[in-house]
């Protein structure tokens, strides 16, 4: 079983968000000996948008040597005036294969609904690139997106989760869990299934939240639904993470668990993965 991982992040020399791992560099070499040790083939990173263009060079240089274990979902400035241009050559960055953006940040949050996006959406569409999003709270501005943009690809991040470290714990993380339920009806949208450990207050194999990852996943199907970790940021080891959906999950099994453990996200992203 090819086990891929939707979501880790790498930098270097910088600070990340206070509930990840407080430590100045996550090197591709420290991804890959995490990695090894739980079994997981390959992952698909996500540079951290708060720490600019640098990050993105440091995904691109793993890909560059390790191009059979990782691929990229990027960031840019949205309001770059060659933002156009940007995306229609974004695959000329090695492993690019789309973007991740979180809208974090105030100023960003109307994006959601006033529009100044809709040239995003659009021109992603027509370049083919996957977008992911950090939409927890927004499911019905996702919809409409989705709805009108019928051939872009959108997956949500974190299980439909609040992000930011604000997305709470048991019962009350999934109050809102049926509006991005709804939101599965779009073919054209996925869900990671990342970051799970960390919305239960319970131990391994936190059983009280595995009905709700079923519902998730009976939602969105074995092909639109993605495992994954986002490692920095998980109260338990990164094998833990594997085996809570690998052994833990008994209704997923066979086909269904193949294609959420990686078949899925690679189909998804269109990533040609090199043999070496």
């Amino acid at each position: 079983m090819l086990i891929v991982d939707s979501q880790i992040h790498l930098w270097q020399n910088g600070k990340m968000s206070a509930h990840h791992r407080q430590i100045p560099t996550y090197s591709v070499d420290d991804a890959l000996a995490e990695m090894a040790s739980a079994g997981v083939d390959c992952a698909v990173i996500h540079p951290p948008s708060s720490l600019g263009e640098a990050v993105n060079v440091q995904a691109v240089e793993a890909v560059r040597a390790h191009p059979d274990k990782f691929c990229i979902l990027g960031h840019f400035d949205l309001l770059s005036p060659d933002r156009e241009q940007i995306v229609a050559r974004w695959r000329e960055r090695p492993g690019m294969l789309g973007f991740r953006f979180t809208f974090n940040q105030p100023q960003q949050k109307a994006w959601w609904t006033d529009g100044s996006l809709d040239w995003f959406w659009k021109a992603a569409e027509k370049a083919g690139l996957v977008v992911g999003l950090l939409a927890g709270g927004n499911m019905p501005a996702l919809a409409k997106i989705a709805e009108k943009h019928p051939r872009l690809k959108l997956h949500i991040d974190h299980l439909g989760r609040h992000g930011g470290g604000t997305g709470g714990k048991d019962d009350a993380a999934f109050a809102d869990l049926p509006e991005m339920l709804a939101v599965a009806k779009y073919p054209n949208v996925g869900v990671k299934m990342s970051g799970a450990p960390s919305y239960s207050s319970q131990p391994y194999p936190y059983k009280n939240i595995h009905g709700y990852l079923k519902q998730i996943f009976e939602a969105f199907g074995p092909d639109r639904s993605f495992w994954g970790t986002d490692i920095t940021r998980m109260p338990c080891s990164y094998r833990q993470c594997v085996t809570m959906f690998t052994e833990e999950l008994p209704w997923l099994k066979g086909r269904d668990l193949d294609r959420v453990m990686g078949g899925a996200i690679v189909d998804w992203l269109g990533w040609k993965r090199p043999t070496v």
